[in-house]
């Protein structure tokens, strides 16, 4: 008898302890990642050092056209703006050596220096996917964007299938809202705008002492803007 009571007390208390222990264990329970409803916390729009680049397919004289010399006067005004640091010329690796990569490197940096490009141009080449197609020279430089961090057109959950519970949730799908923030990083013309605002511009000092003398006078310091009407076909002589 003595060794049966023993015996149960033994389990009761081996079964509190396991009571005791689910319950801590369901205090430290932890839930998975939960996909933010904000479309600009799925798809934050952050700064990055991001490289410029523009292709030149160069013909067989190897000399800038009009369209190709505007093209890289552009590309040196996109640089005085928002670049750093040195461009590269980068050539197709396996180009036709001589005159004429000579005269297409002679070419751009004469059309960069007469565009007010006073930063350093060096000369590199890469590695070209496929021979068979043309291969352009490639202007570089690295400039600070905006951009998303994360890529648009993914659809981790099936939106059309019955069984599934993602639907019955009514939360906002993965993907939604991608697009409207590569648009708004798109559009951006200083990133440096998402940061913080720019330095206010001194006041109009003449405009706020006559505000002030009005008010001084009793009167009112509204501005009247005075417009005449006319009709637009008088204008049309």
């Amino acid at each position: 008898m003595l060794a049966s009571s023993r015996s149960l007390r033994l389990l009761g208390a081996a079964a509190l302890a396991l009571g005791l222990g689910a319950c801590a264990k369901q205090d430290r329970m932890t839930t998975g990642s939960v996909i933010p409803n904000d479309a600009r916390a799925r798809h934050p729009v952050v700064m990055a050092q991001t490289p410029e680049t523009l292709d030149l397919f160069i013909a067989g004289s190897a000399a800038l056209d009009a369209r190709q010399r505007a093209d890289v006067a552009d590309f040196a005004k996109r640089y005085k703006n928002a670049g750093n640091g040195e461009i590269q010329i980068l050539l197709p690796r396996g180009w036709s050596q001589g005159g004429k990569v000579a005269a297409a490197v002679a070419a751009i940096r004469r059309t960069l220096a007469e565009s007010g490009v006073r930063g350093a141009v060096s000369v590199a080449s890469y590695e070209v996917a496929d021979p068979a197609l043309a291969a352009p020279v490639r202007l570089a430089f690295s400039a600070l964007q905006a951009r998303v961090a994360t890529r648009c057109g993914e659809w981790p959950d099936d939106l059309g299938a019955a069984g599934s519970k993602g639907g019955w949730d009514n939360r906002p799908y993965y993907n939604l809202g991608c697009a409207t923030q590569q648009n708004l990083a798109a559009q951006v013309a200083d990133p440096r705008d998402l940061a913080r605002p720019r330095s206010l511009d001194p006041a109009d000092v003449q405009m706020r002492t006559r505000a002030i003398g009005f008010v001084r006078q009793g009167d009112d310091p509204a501005t009247t803007w005075r417009t005449t009407m006319q009709p637009i076909g008088n204008l049309i002589p």
